[in-house]
């Protein structure tokens, strides 16, 4: 198990001073305090918002209920219980745990079923992709809302399962690797590290990577098709394999690069050793990068999709509340996301 670092009494203090058997707690300058508290608790609010809108305008639209936004309503849920998890996070500011072992076991399960069913998510959108992409003429016949939404509901259902076998020695006896009052840790053993780093992270990003390097050489060849003047009849149908198509593929491919990068050095500290929760800088930043990947996902998709940029004005101005406003056209173009 992680140890605490070597601190003395004179530059901490105990988080339960009644308690002999507390944590000390690591004394930081207040203005250092104030800013990680502002700073996290502005990521927590625009996290909640953000996605917030993204889940009011897929869900009220109904020109918005295409399989790919299903799929990207699946991921602002997940991002959405993320703020909540970061008010957690702004809790952990002063280094102690107060919410007991129930509530540290409690805020551990959120965490581990979000991240799984996020990364079961981008995996699904890859998937979406890829045969948007490479068999378009297919596309509306192999892809349907229905299977979606049953593709989701799996890896919502997947992520539970995993999380209890995955955990099950924390489960069965809350705080059990606690070596004091005031700590939040979970031990996972170098079995169930591995495995935890091979199903949630080499093999869904293998397919990722796979399945987005075979769109990315079809997307440059039907570039390059259209370019060249040579696209017969069905070629063009093919490869007018949309433009917004290829719009889509290039966006959640920047979704998928940011995923990556805000993920990656938290399955690092899973090769390192027991992810305490609270005892080190190094834990709280990587688990931070994460959560801030989810205030990150809205961003993108206003920047690049008008439509979610369209929806947020109608949404601010209670334009959907308004009688049939959920089959209101706002200049749509019929397209997939």
């Amino acid at each position: 198990m992680t140890s605490q670092p070597c601190i003395t009494e004179n530059e901490a203090e105990l988080c339960f001073p009644q308690l002999n058997t507390s944590c000390m707690k690591p004394k930081h300058p207040l203005s250092e305090t104030v800013s990680i508290y502002i700073v996290l608790s502005s990521i927590s609010l625009f996290t909640a918002v953000l996605n917030l809108l993204v889940i009011i305008s897929i869900s009220h639209f109904k020109q918005l209920h295409s399989p790919t936004n299903l799929l990207i309503l699946s991921l602002a849920i997940s991002d959405f219980f993320v703020s909540f998890l970061l008010m957690f996070q702004i809790m952990l500011i002063d280094g102690c745990w107060y919410l007991g072992d129930t509530m540290c076991l409690l805020y551990c399960v959120l965490s581990y079923i979000i991240s799984f069913s996020s990364v079961g998510t981008m995996v699904l959108i890859s998937v979406d992709r890829y045969v948007a992409i490479c068999d378009p003429l297919h596309y509306s016949t192999k892809v349907t809302s229905e299977r979606v939404q049953i593709c989701v509901s799996v890896c919502w259902f997947i992520s539970l399962f995993y999380l209890i076998v995955q955990i099950k020695d924390n489960l069965n006896q809350p705080g059990r690797y606690n070596s004091c009052i005031g700590e939040c840790v979970i031990v996972l053993n170098l079995t169930e590290r591995l495995t935890d780093l091979i199903s949630t992270f080499i093999i869904p990003i293998t397919v990722i990577i796979v399945l987005y390097m075979r769109v990315f050489v079809v997307a440059v060849s039907q570039a390059r098709a259209m370019r060249s003047h040579i696209a017969a009849v069905t070629l063009k149908s093919s490869v007018s394999a949309k433009k917004s198509e290829l719009k889509a593929a290039r966006t959640l491919g920047v979704v998928i690069v940011v995923f990556l990068l805000c993920i990656c050095p938290y399955f690092c500290t899973t090769l390192i050793g027991e992810l305490t929760l609270l005892n080190t800088s190094s834990a709280g930043f990587v688990i931070c990068l994460v959560y801030f990947n989810s205030c990150l996902n809205p961003i993108i998709y206003a920047l690049f999709y008008p439509w979610f940029r369209k929806s947020i004005k109608l949404v601010i101005t209670l334009q959907i509340l308004k009688p049939g406003s959920i089959n209101a056209d706002q200049s749509y173009e019929r397209r997939t996301v």
